[in-house]
């Protein structure tokens, strides 16, 4: 969506909302299905405009959840129609008696299948008249589907830990820092609690706890010159034979294995491959899992990426020099039981310049609210002797680069 088309109908219902008559009750439902089918071209745009104005007229408090609801599996841009007119009877409620349905929004918030913006939505309003809200539904928001109350959640349990360790508390406060760090999400409050736990002398193995992919073998560099290896089908694409010889950008390639000890699973592919530019590599990982599920395959790269899941492609982005964060790009599909394969190839492109080199990626497995799943024969997480002997060695390297 444009930036300025946010601003702009924020205006237009503002307006709309000012100019409102008395009406006779809308049908609520196809009022919000008119609402649903606006799109970014523009496209029921002019009927969105009319059902808005009857949504945001006629429909009174109780309807919050109906249209709430309504928000699920809505495009972003009609998620913003039906946002404004939550908005706007929620206001003119509370301004009439300073009142709302609170358990009916209450249980609409405890479904979590429904859109997280929404829920958070909700929540909010609760919190707006009621204040004993933040203290009794955040709490137990630590393990929710929306990411935004999670981190509330996470920031509470956090603050907590902090307190207990000020008061010398350290194993209680350690206790909590591991909750907050089995919910947490966001990176900035990942670090956040990975430091405080190291204070504490009680240091993390992260790639364990977010089930990081720390074991590869690779093979490359293929050619990407112009960006045309990005599309170009080389031969693991076709089949795997981690035996088998290639033609690469300069010489035969053969699958080598590599290890990283990045505490976020990092793999850096100018080490493990070589230094070039224009070029595409392949890491490709084996992954038991003792059932078949479902799954989530999250990848982070500041470089053009796909990945693979037995063969099918799950998630694909053509993207140079981005930002590299965890979770950037997710993948989901299905793992077998028994063994997996999951295949990564990472592009480089031909700029030169300093900020530009970065040829990496990472990718961790998980469910669907971010847990980690990890493969059946992944050994036991580091203990804390080898997390701080690991921690000495990244500042000795450092000092010495």
């Amino acid at each position: 969506m444009r930036r300025g088309l946010v601003p702009q109908l924020c205006v237009i219902l503002f307006l709309l909302a000012g100019k409102m008559s008395a009406a006779a009750g809308p049908d609520l439902q196809s009022e919000l299905a008119a609402l649903r089918k606006v799109d970014a071209r523009g496209e029921g745009h002019s009927a969105a405009i009319e059902s808005w104005q009857q949504v945001a007229e006629a429909a009174d408090a109780d309807d919050l959840p109906t249209i709430l609801a309504a928000m699920d599996g809505a495009n972003p841009l009609a998620e913003n129609w039906l946002r404004a007119a939550v908005d706007t009877i929620a206001e003119r409620q509370v301004k009439r008696d300073g009142k709302l349905p609170v358990d009916k929004l209450e249980a609409f918030l405890a479904e979590s299948e429904h859109n997280p913006r929404a829920r958070r939505l909700a929540y909010e309003w609760i919190a707006r008249v009621d204040p004993t809200a933040p203290d009794r539904i955040i709490p137990e928001m630590l393990d929710d589907p929306s990411l935004e109350l999670r981190r509330d959640a996470v920031a509470r349990l956090i603050d907590s830990a902090a307190k207990l360790a000020e008061a010398e508390k350290n194993d209680a406060a350690a206790a909590e820092y591991r909750q907050a760090l089995e919910s947490a999400r966001d990176t900035d409050q990942v670090k956040a609690i990975t430091e405080a736990l190291g204070e504490l002398d009680d240091p993390v193995d992260l790639a364990h706890q977010y089930g990081f992919l720390v074991d590869w073998m690779v093979l490359g560099p293929f050619d990407n010159h112009e960006g045309k290896g990005f599309d170009s089908i080389y031969p693991p694409e076709e089949t795997i034979d981690l035996k088998g010889r290639y033609p690469g950008l300069e010489a035969a390639v053969a699958w080598t294995p590599h290890h990283t000890d990045d505490e976020y699973g990092a793999v850096d592919l100018n080490k493990a491959i070589g230094k070039h530019m224009g070029v595409a590599g392949y890491a490709l990982a084996e992954f038991i899992s003792d059932e078949a599920r479902p799954i989530e395959l999250r990848v982070g790269s500041e470089n053009a990426v796909k990945v693979w899941l037995n063969g099918k492609l799950l998630t694909s982005a053509e993207a140079y020099h981005a930002n590299s964060a965890i979770d950037q790009y997710i993948g989901r599909g299905e793992l077998k039981a028994g063994k997996n394969l999951i295949l990564v190839k990472v592009c480089q492109d031909e700029q030169t310049v300093d900020w530009a080199q970065n040829w990496t990626f990472q990718l961790r497995v998980c469910d669907e609210l971010g847990a980690a799943v990890l493969s059946a024969d992944r050994p036991e997480p580091k203990s804390a002797d080898e997390l701080k002997a690991a921690a000495e060695a990244k500042k000795a390297e450092a000092k010495e680069e």
